[in-house]
């Protein structure tokens, strides 16, 4: 008697280890800069000691993270592209966006400044100078939001990038830097993701702070009717988790140590209005 009672109890502990056990991880698409910063280094062990999910992250352009989600690939989406966000919402492939944290785009290039941007304090009167000029630029060209962006800025500068001068990586912000540093090109990145990279990136900012510039995050939940395998649960976890007071403050802190000023301004409960 006294011995099943001990194999009923361990039969009992055992049970909600296996269920654990068995929790499926959360998908979390989103943007190659929250990879490339090292926030998501922080973030994520953080998520998965406090509600016991793992996290499988894929980092690639606004767009592609988007897409993955609306083809049922993914949970949950951190993102930073609110017009192609709004679409994904409008179309109910995308539930609940909420803002989450804010940094913005910075215009960075070679010192020398042949395109004399430096002082200009409209983004679309440099992108104008460096097309005057035939100056390297290096595009992302992955249909992220960086380079969501940087398209609308040719747009306002009248321009349509030329062969050339005009350079399209294909790679995320981190890769692109190099390339655009090797090549001693101008780019358009995100603070982040510039200040982690500044040791390897010898190419100066000049030109910030126009309005255009400013880099919102969201985050958003997948729809349940994207797809059969989708971890509706664990990607509500993950966007509360990204909105809640203690993550808030470690987006504000994240970056002050090592770089002496934040990475993010974390901005839950605002809206696109607010800025």
């Amino acid at each position: 008697m006294r011995r099943r009672a001990l194999l009923i109890a361990l039969v009992l502990a055992i049970l909600p280890l296996s269920a654990e056990a068995q929790r499926s991880p959360v998908i979390l698409s989103t943007t190659t800069s929250t990879q490339d910063s090292g926030l998501l280094d922080v973030l994520v062990p953080l998520f998965e000691r406090q509600t016991g999910y793992s996290v499988k992250t894929i980092a690639v352009g606004t767009g592609q993270a988007l897409a993955l989600a609306g083809r049922g690939e993914a949970d949950v989406v951190l993102a930073h592209a609110p017009a192609l966000e709004k679409k994904y919402i409008a179309d109910g492939k995308m539930l609940n966006r909420r803002l989450v944290m804010y940094n913005d785009f910075v215009i960075i290039g070679p010192a020398e400044d042949p395109a004399k941007i430096k002082g200009m304090t409209k983004a679309a009167d440099a992108m104008k100078a460096i097309a005057a000029t035939g100056s390297r630029f290096v595009s992302r060209g992955d249909n992220s939001g960086t380079h969501n962006l940087e398209k609308e800025l040719w747009k306002l500068a009248g321009v349509e990038p030329q062969t050339g001068w005009y350079i399209e990586s294909g790679q995320g912000m981190g890769a692109t830097l190099g390339i655009a540093d090797d090549r001693k090109a101008y780019t358009l990145t995100d603070r982040g993701t510039y200040l982690a990279f500044q040791k390897r990136v010898r190419l100066p900012i000049l030109l910030e702070g126009d309005r255009p510039l400013l880099n919102l995050y969201s985050v958003m939940e997948v729809n349940p009717a994207n797809g059969p395998k989708l971890n509706v649960v664990g990607g509500k976890a993950f966007a509360a988790f990204m909105l809640a007071p203690e993550t808030q403050a470690v987006i504000k802190n994240f970056g002050v140590d090592k770089y002496g000023q934040p990475l993010f301004v974390p901005i839950a409960g605002m809206k696109d209005e607010d800025f």
